[in-house]
C-alpha cells in the first residue's frame, strides 16, 4: 500500500459524506413539496370541511386544483431550468411554496383557496422535480446503487415532512376545528426552517453537464412510454388514499390518538423505507422496480377497506402504504437515468411528473363524487387500489435499457 492510499480513502469517505449532506439538504425541498404542501392537507381536510361546510367534492377539488397546478409546474420545469438553471429555479419554487403555505391561513373563501392551491401545486412541482434532478447529479460516478441511495435520501424528506406534520398539526387542532389556519402557519414555518440548508445544498451541486434539453425527442419518449402511463395511474391511485384516509379513519370511529399514531407510523416508515428502496431499485430491472412499488402500495390501501373494524388493519395499512408509496419517484427517476442520456434527465422527469400530476388532479374529484353519491367515503376510496393495480400491470411493459449513455 502506498503512502497516498489512506489519504485517498479519507478523501473518498469525505466526498461520500458531503454527498449525503447535500442530499439531506435538498430533501427539505421534497419535504415542503409533498410532505407539507400536499400530504398534510389530509390532516387539515376534516377540520376545514367541518368548519367551512364543504362536501367531499369540494374537499377533493382543493387537491384537484393542487394537481392541476402541479401539471403546469411539471410542464414548465425543464424550460425554466434551461433558462435560469436548476438550482435557481429549485430555490424559487421552494420559496414560493413556503409563502403559499403561510398565505393559505389568511382566507376562508373557496375560490381564493383553490387559487392558492393551484399556485402552490405549480411551485411544488418545480421544487420536487428539480430537486430530484439535483439529487441525481450529486454523484458524478456512474454508480446506479449509489445514485439510487442519494435520490432515496432526497425523497425521504417527504416522509420526514409527514412525520413532523403528524405531530404538530394535531397539537394545533386540539383547541377545535376552527384552528385549521394555524395549522397552515405551522406548515409554512416548518418549510421556512428547511430553506437555508436547501439553498446551501442546491448551490453546491454543479449544473449537470448537458442538462439543457427542455423537451424529449419522440424516440426518447417511446423508451419510457410504459412508465409514463404507469406513473400517471400511480399518481391517481395513491393521492386518493392520502387525500381521504384521515376522513375514512374518522368515519370508521378511530380516536384522534389512533389517527395521530397512524399518521406518525406512516411518515416514519416512509422515510426509512425510502432509503432501503433506493438501494433495491438501483439494482433491479427497470420494469420490475416501479411495478414492485406500485403493487405493494396497492396492497397497503386494502386493509382499511377489507377490515374496517380492526385497529390492527389501520397500522398494517400505514406500514405497507408508507413503506412503498414514496419509492415511486425514486423508481421512475432511475428508469429515466437508465433509458436516456444525462442531457434528457430533467426533461424526462418533468414529463413523467406531468403524467403523475394529471392522475393526481383527476382522482380526488372522482373519489369525492363517488363518496358524495353513495354517502359512504369507503366507496370512493376503492378507486385507489383499482388504479394502483393497473399501474403495476402497465409498467411491466417497460423494456430494459438498450444501451448505456
Amino acid at each position: 500500500m502506498t503512502a497516498e492510499s489512506p489519504l485517498k480513502a479519507d478523501d473518498s469517505r469525505g466526498q461520500r459524506w458531503r454527498e449525503v449532506g447535500t442530499a439531506l439538504g435538498l430533501s427539505g425541498g421534497a419535504a415542503v413539496a409533498l410532505g407539507l404542501s400536499r400530504f398534510s392537507y389530509g390532516l387539515l381536510l376534516p377540520p376545514m370541511r367541518a368548519d367551512l361546510g364543504w362536501t367531499y367534492v369540494e374537499a377533493g377539488a382543493m387537491n384537484t386544483a393542487n394537481g392541476a397546478g402541479y401539471v403546469v409546474g411539471a410542464l414548465i420545469a425543464a424550460w425554466l431550468a434551461y433558462r435560469w438553471g436548476m438550482a435557481r429555479t429549485f430555490l424559487a419554487g421552494f420559496s414560493v411554496s413556503v409563502v403559499i403555505l403561510l398565505v393559505t391561513a389568511t382566507t376562508t373563501d373557496v375560490a381564493a383557496l383553490i387559487a392558492l392551491r393551484t399556485v402552490g401545486g405549480a411551485s411544488t412541482a418545480l421544487t420536487f422535480i428539480l430537486g430530484a434532478g439535483l439529487a441525481s447529479a450529486i454523484c458524478p460516478a456512474r454508480n446506479p446503487r449509489r445514485r439510487g441511495t442519494l435520490v432515496g435520501l432526497y425523497v425521504a424528506g417527504v416522509g420526514i415532512g409527514i412525520l413532523v406534520s403528524g405531530v404538530g398539526i394535531p397539537i394545533v387542532l386540539s383547541s377545535g376545528v376552527q384552528q385549521w389556519p394555524e395549522g397552515w402557519i405551522v406548515l409554512g414555518v416548518l418549510g421556512a426552517v428547511c430553506l437555508p440548508a436547501a439553498w446551501w445544498a442546491a448551490r453546491s451541486v454543479p449544473e449537470p453537464a448537458g442538462s439543457r434539453i427542455a423537451l424529449l425527442r419522440g424516440r426518447e419518449f417511446r423508451r419510457i412510454a410504459p412508465t409514463f402511463v404507469g406513473y400517471g395511474l400511480f399518481g391517481a391511485g395513491y393521492v386518493g388514499y392520502m387525500t381521504f384516509i384521515i376522513a375514512l379513519l374518522q368515519e370508521q370511529g378511530r380516536s384522534s390518538g389512533q389517527v395521530i399514531w397512524f399518521w406518525s407510523v406512516l411518515g416514519l416508515v416512509s422515510a426509512v423505507a425510502t432509503l432501503l428502496w433506493g438501494k433495491v431499485l438501483g439494482v433491479v430491472r427497470e420494469s420490475r422496480g416501479p411495478s414492485m412499488v406500485f403493487a405493494i402500495t396497492m396492497l397497503g390501501t386494502l386493509p382499511v377497506l377489507v377490515f374496517p373494524a380492526s385497529p390492527a388493519a389501520m397500522f398494517v395499512s400505514a406500514v405497507l402504504f408508507g413503506g412503498s408509496f414514496l419509492a415511486g419517484p425514486t423508481a421512475i427517476t432511475i428508469v429515466a437515468q437508465r433509458q436516456l442520456p444525462v442531457s434528457s434527465w430533467t426533461a424526462a422527469i418533468a414529463l413523467l411528473t406531468v403524467s403523475f400530476a394529471f392522475g393526481q388532479a383527476v382522482s380526488p374529484l372522482l373519489a369525492g363524487a363517488i363518496s358524495d353519491a353513495t354517502g359512504n367515503i369507503s366507496a370512493g376510496f376503492w378507486v385507489s387500489p383499482a388504479l394502483l393495480a393497473a399501474a403495476a400491470a402497465v409498467n411491466l411493459l417497460q423494456r430494459p435499457a438498450a444501451g448505456k449513455f
